[in-house]
């Protein structure tokens, strides 16, 4: 139930105040060690992420298979690191 709260409030509404750094650091600490980034560099042809809502639900969907507990926040600057190291996805 938490999940699918937070998963509608992340999709429901954009994030203001999101930091790439800190996303990075989160990413590096909790995300690295069941994927590397190139998996990020793919041909964007090839990518099934075509917005930015569709980044924050894809790290949402990863972060739940983790025992990790995140907040929102925390979702929203993994999101924030990925788009503007990766993705590149417009706002």
């Amino acid at each position: 139930m938490k999940f699918a709260i937070a998963l509608l409030l992340m999709l429901a509404a954009p994030a203001w105040a999101q930091d790439a750094q800190r996303g990075k650091a989160l990413y590096d600490i909790h995300c690295v060690a069941c994927h590397y980034e190139r998996i990020h560099n793919r041909d964007r042809s090839r990518s099934l992420i075509r917005s930015l809502a569709q980044l924050r639900l894809e790290v949402v969907q990863r972060a739940a298979q983790t025992a990790q507990r995140f907040t929102i926040d925390d979702l929203d600057d993994i999101a924030e690191y990925l788009n503007r190291s990766h993705y590149r996805l417009e706002k």
